[in-house]
């Protein structure tokens, strides 16, 4: 599994925040204060802006720092394989059967490729295993050390808003003990007073700690209004889309529901409503969106793997430790050999992003407002600090402001020239591909000042 996983993230840096997540890390580190305005663009400079990851982006500024593109690919790949560890010892610990989780693991790695990369996401999925650990305990044994929910919670809320994830998910799990009884195969054991008590206090200690974070209340609204106000990202953007079945993320989800139902039919298994109501919110949440199928990857798995359990079980006694031993040193040779270099990094940033305007923006820095593509406005700021972008990946901050909306309307071609000339736009700097190219470049009032591979760049005439 650890290899599978290194072998779906080995390549690439393709995620557009990580640019935005280093300059915000470097401001933090270097000025010692948070950021609470936009920086970075000309379009929305100084209007407020809760960073609720910062905590997130330190390591992978670190890791910049000491070993370069290396270093952002080594910390994804430590936090992906961080999560799968934690979700095959949720596996085993649900179903006992550790061949089952290792398989109900493989299965699952395949929908999680949708977060892998350069991700702040990553670690909040850490928190969620952790969460999901202990609360399995608590379960399962009467007693766990539910004293490290709120730390966990603090430390969530300062890496990434996903923490409203963990929230929600501890609730379904308090809520689904509040009833006892058996319907069919689903069945439900009530928590005692103590272990209710215990549990409310621990939530409430989760919510309190919440607080403690350097935007206050700011960035608990942030996490909790974040999902219902990105409605142009949700209709626009790829990773807010629902389940296409005709793609290969979307046939495996259809197999894994599949098998769920097969499972639920064929076996004898007995589900525990807990079980069943957390794999039914990771496939909605999935299913709405992709971003989420990670998600529903973690709460799924321990059920895949207890219907799994028609797969022998582990056997110490027929176990072969030179054979193991062989697979493990194999395994390290593959990742040591196949870990990618700094050139390789380097090679594949540019494709996704134009670095080969820079020289010419450093001997021919603009004079004007630029308009740039959604996807480079966080990776040109990163590596041009003199150029302010017209818009970059921080979709909250660029749809309330209705930013996001003008940059749609330009590249969907609805009045382009009302919004270049609202925002004064002198250059344009989008890929050869675009409809906005295409106009451009068949308009005398702007002429191609700059040509390369993948992008181009327009200079409106004088006049």
């Amino acid at each position: 599994m650890v290899s599978t996983v290194f072998a779906l993230m080995r390549r690439g840096l393709s995620d557009p925040d990580i640019w935005w997540h280093l300059h915000n890390a470097e401001y933090l580190l270097t000025n010692h204060k948070f950021i609470r305005a936009d920086l970075y663009s000309f379009t929305l400079y100084g209007y407020p802006w809760v960073n609720p990851e910062w905590l997130g982006e330190i390591p992978f500024y670190l890791a910049w720092r000491a070993w370069g593109l290396i270093g952002i690919k080594l910390v994804s790949i430590l936090a992906a394989e961080a999560v799968f560890l934690g979700l095959f010892y949720l596996c085993d610990k649900s179903s006992g059967n550790v061949k089952a989780s290792a398989l109900a693991c493989y299965f699952v790695v395949f929908l999680a490729t949708v977060n892998f990369g350069p991700r702040t996401i990553l670690f909040g999925y850490c928190f969620l295993l952790a969460l999901l650990i202990v609360l399995e305990r608590f379960r399962s044994q009467g007693r766990a050390p539910l004293w490290l929910l709120p730390p966990l919670f603090c430390l969530w809320a300062n890496t990434h808003g996903s923490w409203l994830i963990g929230l929600v998910v501890f609730g379904l799990i308090v809520a689904s003990g509040l009833v006892e009884g058996k319907w069919g195969r689903v069945e439900a054991a009530r928590w005692s007073p103590t272990q209710l008590r215990n549990l409310l206090f621990t939530m409430g200690g989760c919510v309190v700690a919440l607080f403690v974070n350097p935007y206050g209340l700011k960035l608990i609204r942030w996490s909790v209004e974040f999902p219902f106000r990105l409605k142009l990202s949700v209709e626009n953007i790829e990773e807010w889309q629902s389940v296409n079945f005709h793609d290969p993320r979307g046939k495996i989800l259809f197999a894994l529901i599949l098998a769920l139902i097969l499972g639920a039919l064929m076996t004898r298994h007995q589900w525990k409503l807990h079980e069943l109501v957390l794999a039914l919110c990771g496939l909605y949440s999935g299913l709405t969106h992709i971003r989420f199928l990670f998600l529903a990857a973690i709460l799924i798995a321990p059920l895949l793997a207890k219907l799994l359990d028609v797969v022998p079980p582990y056997r110490r006694e027929i176990d072969k430790p030179a054979l193991n031993a062989l697979l493990i040193v194999g395994m390290l040779v593959f990742i040591i050999r196949g870990f990618p270099s700094n050139v390789q990094l380097e090679e594949s940033v540019e494709k996704d992003y134009p670095a080969e305007v820079l020289p010419y923006l450093e001997s021919h820095p603009p004079s004007g407002p630029v308009l740039n593509a959604y996807l480079w406005g966080g990776y040109l700021g990163w590596r041009d600090r003199n150029l302010r972008c017209f818009i970059d990946s921080r979709v909250d901050i660029f749809e309330y402001a209705g930013v996001l909306k003008d940059y749609l309307d330009v590249i969907g071609i609805k009045a382009p020239y009302a919004v270049l000339d609202k925002y004064r736009i002198r250059y344009v700097l989008f890929p050869l591909n675009e409809p906005l190219t295409y106009v451009l470049s068949h308009d005398p009032n702007w002429k191609v000042v700059f040509a390369g591979k993948m992008s181009i760049m327009f200079e409106r005439a004088k006049g």
